[in-house]
């Protein structure tokens, strides 16, 4: 098997911070933009997201495919190419979402759903290929956790550190139209310095022919995952776990500033919850050598639904509830990172009962249910605060506030109860039986 370097396994890992400094804008940010620089209505402004994650959805595939197609050159790779070049573009598209141009309302709108349209079709270039990328850097089950994990730790140090800079550089223009795309840019700019050391530092060790360009169909994508049932499982899993993430990243800017009376403390909250979930990146690789993947999963879960519903439950006070954030990012940052390595096995469980190494298609599959899962965090957040009686800039109602609460902490406990309810029942893909899979596939390689 494989052996990969310290070098290279931390390099990868810099690839999610580049996403991060781009992805995370548009999770914690854009729908605050939405409804307090631009105007949008809030419930409008959901339906920004529903709509187009949705199209960003249908957009993966083909994206996948068009990858797939692309001959493997034996100096620069398949996929490192296509996502050095797109993370530039993909790095001045952000700026320009977080753009309010000088339009009526109706304007307004067009421009936020166009913008960010055209956000989805860079990113997936962009993360696809990087995606892709570590499932034909080794097959080794260790190796490939250890890529998760720095990955994972990549992520996570993006969200601490959009969390805690992003807020204090807006802070400093009077105009915060001036400051978020100044703020993102600077990010963005990060972004791609991050993504260069991937470029530099990781090879795709194990070398995948172009596959001819199919028609893409909706048969042809059933029966990708029909025959898959692991990256079926992690497709149903993660529309229930990346959505109850995604929504919790959104409604902390609110929380901070209405239920906690300032939205200064999201830096600190940011700081200490998300930084404790790097503790998480640590625990990930040795509870899975002791548990499994799969249970390791389940844990995460566990521990993250358990912290919520009690954040919920107690009375509101700024200690007890940064504690209890923090466990339950920690808890949740243990399956978030551990899908990287399920999903580089579904790709190998896909290639064994084939016969074709299909990645970036059948990860833009899985990234399909990601693109599902943020729509619907997305609309939940902006219907959620509709339905409260949000008013942007003002004392929110007692009823405002207990939404926000619920929003932040109710709708991710039960997303991740359901997420449980898959994995533990579903998924059969042990790590003994993944091996033997590997083995027989280099095997049929040689």
């Amino acid at each position: 098997m494989e052996k990969l370097t310290f070098k290279q396994k931390f390099s990868y890992g810099f690839g999610d911070l580049g996403n991060g400094f781009m992805f995370d804008m548009g999770q914690l940010y854009l729908l605050k933009f939405f409804t307090d620089v631009a105007g949008i209505p809030a419930a409008v402004a959901g339906g920004v997201f529903l709509f187009t994650k949705l199209f960003d959805a249908v957009v993966d595939p083909l994206v996948g495919t068009f990858i797939d197609s692309r001959k493997f050159n034996p100096k620069s790779g398949k996929y490192r190419p296509v996502m050095m070049i797109s993370c530039i573009v993909l790095a001045i598209i952000s700026v320009f979402v977080f753009l309010a141009p000088d339009l009526s309302i109706r304007g307004k709108i067009f421009y936020a759903y166009g913008s960010y349209m055209v956000w989805g079709v860079a990113y997936s270039f962009t993360n696809i290929p990087y995606g892709t990328l570590a499932s034909t850097m080794s097959q080794d089950p260790v190796e490939r956790t250890d890529l998760a994990a720095f990955r994972q730790l990549g992520s996570t140090m993006a969200l601490l550190l959009s969390g805690v800079f992003v807020i204090p550089m807006v802070s400093r223009f009077s105009n915060p139209g001036v400051g978020y795309p100044v703020a993102i840019a600077v990010m963005a700019l990060l972004g791609v310095g991050a993504f260069y050391v991937v470029f530099r530092n990781c090879r795709e060790m194990i070398p995948v022919v172009g596959t001819k360009a199919e028609k893409l169909s909706i048969k042809g994508i059933g029966k990708l995952v029909g025959t898959n049932r692991p990256l079926l499982v992690l497709i149903l899993m993660t529309i229930f776990s990346i959505s109850a993430f995604n929504l919790r990243s959104a409604m902390l800017i609110y929380f901070c500033q209405y239920n906690l009376g300032n939205m200064v403390l999201m830096p600190y909250v940011s700081f200490i919850s998300i930084g404790c979930s790097l503790l998480g990146v640590v625990a990930m690789p040795i509870l899975s050598r002791k548990f499994g993947k799969k249970n390791t999963v389940i844990i995460g879960f566990a521990i993250s639904i358990c912290a919520d519903l009690l954040n919920f439950i107690i009375p509101l006070h700024l200690a007890s509830f940064i504690i209890l954030q923090s466990i339950a990012y920690f808890g949740l940052s243990i399956p978030n990172g551990m899908t990287w390595a399920l999903v580089s096995d579904a790709i190998d469980f896909g290639e064994w009962k084939t016969g074709e190494k299909r990645g970036a298609i059948t990860y833009s599959v899985f990234n399909f249910s990601r693109k599902i899962a943020q729509s619907i965090a997305g609309f939940a957040a902006g219907i959620g605060l509709s339905l409260t009686g949000y008013i942007p800039k003002v004392a929110q109602t007692a009823g405002a506030l207990v939404g926000i609460k619920g929003l932040l902490l109710l709708y991710p406990a039960f997303a991740l109860i359901i997420a449980i309810i898959v994995v533990a029942t579903l998924y059969n893909l042990t790590d003994k039986r993944y091996t033997e899979i590997a083995a027989e596939l280099r095997q049929r390689n040689s």
